[in-house]
């Protein structure tokens, strides 16, 4: 099986209107394969208005929405064949057990084997718990059989929309820590959507940001990490003015001086301001959090 870089889901100028009410307008958006990918934006943005259109649960107006190159339009089956999906809570049969629950739902879909069921399980870390009633399971627990019978039959994309509303905070990592196992070890796309930064931040590999039914900006969190990477550093120093001068691509910014650099650029840096005679207080690597970035990005408004 070749390894395609085709995006997973192609959504193409998509547009929702209800009774002369835009919810979405012309959403453009790709999402790649094996990532956590964030869909954030404040509630009323439209985020569930695309989950229900990507899941089949709406029709669009106009534009369309293709999974591994079928359109949700045209060939339904076949794009949504490729999907597991949580969009609102999992709907589980509470009297019986997590594994009688997924045995049941398995024998709806087509080629899912007692060893995929128990592999499933495992990927949500739902041994211990498994043969238990639902009934005695926590918002948590329900919230991870819900994820083992969306990837029982090994989707190439999970769809949760809002899914650590209501979960406590252990809750909430467990959750990261699983769907993270998915992308990396299923090669499965997770897409997430949210209107909490702190989790999007923690959670995805890019986040695409959604306000008033527009896409407003496409961010990757985190760049692959490594040595020669380039970064903000932010130097204090005791002549911040003739350290800009003496650095060349330096500015000064709340009385230190910033540079574009990496490691290695910045221990020479350091050196060359020192050799000045140039006292440098502190070095330090300026990270700007998702959120700083989506205030920017939306005006500072409508977020909780």
């Amino acid at each position: 099986m070749e390894m395609t870089q085709e995006p997973v889901v192609r959504m193409r100028d998509v547009s929702k209107r209800i009774g002369g009410k835009t919810l979405i307008d012309r959403l453009t958006l790709d999402i790649p394969r094996g990532q956590v990918y964030g869909f954030l934006g404040p509630n009323g943005a439209g985020k569930t208005t695309t989950i229900r259109m990507m899941v089949g649960l709406m029709s669009i107006t106009e534009g369309d929405i293709q999974i591994e190159g079928a359109s949700i339009k045209d060939r339904f089956e076949e794009a949504i064949s490729h999907v597991g999906a949580i969009v609102e809570n999992p709907e589980m049969y509470k009297f019986l057990t997590g594994y009688q629950n997924l045995l049941h739902y398995a024998r709806m879909s087509p080629g899912v084997t007692k060893q995929r069921i128990w592999e499933a399980v495992e990927r949500v870390g739902m041994q211990n718990r498994i043969h238990d009633k639902v009934k005695t399971y926590s918002l948590g627990m329900r919230q991870r059989l819900g994820v083992a019978q969306a990837i029982l039959h090994r989707p190439k994309l999970l769809v949760l929309d809002e899914p650590t509303n209501g979960l406590d905070p252990q809750g909430i990592r467990e959750l990261r820590d699983y769907l993270r196992v998915l992308a990396r070890e299923e090669g499965t796309t997770v897409f997430v959507s949210s209107h909490l930064l702190s989790e999007m931040e923690l959670m995805c590999d890019t986040v695409a940001v959604i306000q008033q039914g527009r896409l407003v900006d496409v961010k990757s969190l985190h760049p692959e990490a490594g040595e020669g990477r380039e970064r903000e550093t932010a130097f204090e120093v005791s002549d911040p003015q003739r350290a800009a001068e003496l650095i060349a691509g330096g500015r000064l910014e709340d009385g230190r001086l910033i540079v574009s650099a990496d490691r290695q650029a910045a221990a020479g840096i350091n050196a060359k301001l020192v050799m000045a005679g140039i006292d440098v207080y502190v070095i330090q690597t300026v990270t700007r959090s998702l959120e700083d970035q989506f205030l920017e990005l939306t005006g500072g408004k409508d977020i909780e």
